[in-house]
C-alpha cells in the first residue's frame, strides 16, 4: 500500500464507533431481489468456504476492514444522510438529477427524492414497474427507464417472461413527470435484447436514446446475433407517445454470425465476447461518444445521432474481462473505461486480483478528427483491500468539475466510494473514500454503492441493499466545484461543466 493508504487503513480502525452507532442504526438490511444482472454474476447470496469466512472474520476483528455494516470514511469526508429503501425492496441502481430533485433506479421501479436539503431528503414518489436494471435518466419533463428482463407486457403490472417466447417484451419505457409526485407513464418501446442501459442525446425538439444490449441468443426472437449495434429510439417531446426506433446501427461490422467485435474466448480467454454495448457517455458538446462495449472500447462521432460513426476501437485482453461504463475528462482528452470483472457480484479488491485486473483504464484521446486514437496511460483501482465475502469492482462514477485537473467520484459496490484524481494518466491517486464494512463474513451477498454522482456540491450513492447516501467532500483540491451548479444531471449525457455553469 502507498502512504496515503496505510494512513486511510489507520484511520478506518479509530474513531468510528460512534459513526457506526449514530448512522447504522437505521439501516435496511434486505438483500436484493432475483433479477437478471450482468453475465458472469454470483447470486445474490452464496455461502463461502471455512477458510474465506474465517478470514473475512480475521479482517474485521483486526481493524484491517471495517466490521459488519460498520460506515468508515476519509476526514474529507463527511456522512450527511443516509434513506433506506422503502416500498422497492429491489436492487438498487442509478441516480438522475433535475433542479432539487433525485432519481434513484430500482429493479422494482424508481423512486423520486426531493434533496433541497440535502441532510435530509424527502421521498416525493415511489412507482412500482419491476423490470432489471430500471436505469433512469431525465430530460425535462420526460424520465425514461431500461427493462433489460422478459416481461409479460409493457405495462408495470408486467410478470418474467421467457426470452424465447414472441410475445415477451423488453426496452424503454417513458414516463412524465412533469407533476413530480404523480409520474405518469406515456410511452414504451420494444428495442432488440431489450434496454440493459440507455443514453440520451437531447435536443430541443426530441431525445434520442442510445439502447445499451447484448448476449443475443438464437432462440430468442427478438435478440437475435450477431446484435453487434446499438438500438436508437426517438422521443419527441411533445408528443412521447410516438417515440419509436428510428435506426440500429452496426458498431462492429464483421462477416459471419460473431461480427467484428472481440471473439472473447479462446481466443481472448477470460474476456468477454462482443455483442452489444453494456455502457454509453455522449459528450454533446465535442460531438463524441465512448463506448464500453463488452470485450472493446470505442470512440465515435455523434454529429449525426441517428448515424454515429466509430473512430477507434481498443482491447485490453490482458486485464479487462467486461468493458463496463466510459467517463470523459472535460476537454475531451481522455476517456476512463471500467471493467466489472466478475460481473458485479465477484470479491476482486484483494492483493490475490491485483492493481490491474477489475479496475479504470486511463486512455488518453490523441490526434484529431476521424484521426483520433484511444492510448492506454495507466490504472486506477482502490487498494483498500476488502474481505473474501464483499462484491467489488469498478463501477459508476462522474466528473467532479474542477478546472485544469481531472478529479472523479466512483462507486465500488462494497468497496464503496473512492474520489480519485487522473490529472496525470500514468499516476491515478485516491483522495477521498466512504465505505462500510462487510454485509457479511460467512456469506457472499451482493450490495454496496451501485452508483456514486457529484451533483451541486455533494455526492449521492445509490446504494444497492443499503438506500440513498448523501456524502459531503471539503479539500482544496475539490471545493471549487461546489461553485458550478446544474439544472439537470445524466452522468452518461456528459455535460460541459463550465459552459453551463450557474444554468
Amino acid at each position: 500500500m502507498t502512504p496515503l493508504h496505510t494512513t486511510s487503513v489507520r484511520r478506518r480502525r479509530l474513531g468510528v464507533a460512534a459513526a457506526a452507532a449514530g448512522l447504522l442504526a437505521t439501516l435496511l438490511t434486505a438483500g436484493p431481489a432475483a433479477a437478471t444482472p450482468d453475465p458472469g454474476d454470483a447470486p445474490a447470496e452464496r455461502k463461502v468456504s471455512s477458510e474465506q469466512a474465517a478470514a473475512a472474520e480475521a479482517l474485521t476483528k483486526s481493524g484491517g476492514i471495517p466490521a459488519v455494516d460498520e460506515v468508515v470514511h476519509s476526514d474529507n469526508i463527511r456522512h450527511l444522510a443516509n434513506v433506506p429503501k422503502d416500498a422497492l425492496p429491489g436492487t438498487n441502481s442509478d441516480l438522475a438529477f433535475q433542479g432539487r430533485y433525485a432519481f434513484a433506479g430500482n429493479y422494482d421501479g424508481f423512486r423520486i427524492f426531493d434533496i433541497r436539503n440535502p441532510r435530509d431528503p424527502k421521498t416525493v414518489a415511489q412507482v412500482l414497474c419491476p423490470g432489471s436494471q430500471n436505469d433512469i435518466s431525465v430530460s425535462g419533463d420526460l424520465l425514461f427507464l431500461s427493462t433489460d428482463s422478459s416481461r409479460s407486457d409493457d405495462s408495470c403490472a408486467s410478470t418474467s417472461r421467457p426470452a424465447t417466447e414472441k410475445s415477451s417484451w423488453e426496452g424503454i419505457k417513458v414516463f412524465d413527470i412533469s407533476d413530480k409526485r404523480n409520474p405518469r407513464y406515456v410511452a414504451a418501446v420494444e428495442t432488440a435484447c431489450g434496454s440493459h442501459t440507455h443514453t440520451l442525446v437531447p435536443e430541443r425538439r426530441n431525445v434520442y436514446v442510445y439502447v445499451s444490449s447484448y448476449s443475443p441468443n438464437a432462440m430468442f426472437p427478438d435478440c437475435q446475433p450477431p446484435h453487434d449495434g446499438i438500438s436508437v429510439v426517438k422521443v419527441p417531446r411533445n408528443a412521447p407517445e410516438k417515440a419509436a426506433v428510428v435506426g440500429f446501427p452496426v458498431l462492429f461490422p464483421g462477416e459471419g454470425p460473431d461480427g467484428g467485435g472481440n471473439p472473447g474466448g479462446p481466443t481472448n480467454p477470460g474476456v468477454s465476447k462482443t455483442t452489444g454495448c453494456h455502457d454509453i457517455t455522449v459528450l454533446p458538446s465535442r460531438d463524441l461518444a465512448a463506448g464500453a462495449c463488452m470485450g472493446d472500447g470505442i470512440l465515435f462521432d455523434i454529429r449525426d445521432p441517428e448515424r454515429p460513426k466509430v473512430i477507434d476501437q481498443v482491447q485490453d485482453n490482458v486485464n479487462f474481462a467486461f468493458w463496463h461504463s466510459a467517463t470523459f475528462n472535460q476537454d475531451a482528452r481522455k476517456v476512463v473505461f471500467t471493467d466489472e470483472l466478475g460481473g458485479g457480484g465477484g470479491a476482486t479488491c484483494n492483493p490475490e486480483t491485483g492493481p490491474n485486473r477489475g479496475a479504470d483504464g486511463i486512455y488518453d484521446i490523441v490526434g484529431k478528427g476521424d484521426k483520433r486514437k484511444l492510448v492506454f496511460r495507466g490504472y486506477y483501482k482502490i487498494d483498500r483491500h476488502q474481505a473474501p465475502t464483499e462484491n467489488c469492482v469498478a463501477h459508476n462514477g462522474s466528473l467532479i468539475p474542477v478546472k485544469g485537473r481531472d478529479i472523479m467520484v466512483q462507486a465500488w459496490y462494497q468497496g464503496g466510494v473512492s474520489v480519485w484524481e487522473f490529472t496525470d494518466s500514468t499516476r491515478p491517486r485516491e483522495i477521498a473514500y466512504f465505505e462500510r464494512g462487510p454485509l457479511s463474513t460467512d456469506t457472499a451477498a451482493t450490495g454496496g454503492s451501485w452508483s456514486a454522482y457529484y451533483y451541486n456540491g455533494h455526492i449521492y450513492s445509490n446504494d444497492i441493499t443499503k438506500g440513498l447516501d448523501v456524502l459531503k467532500l471539503d479539500d482544496r483540491r475539490t471545493d471549487p466545484a461546489k461553485r458550478v451548479r446544474m439544472h439537470e444531471l445524466n452522468v452518461q449525457t456528459q455535460p460541459d461543466y463550465f459552459d453551463r455553469s450557474g444554468d
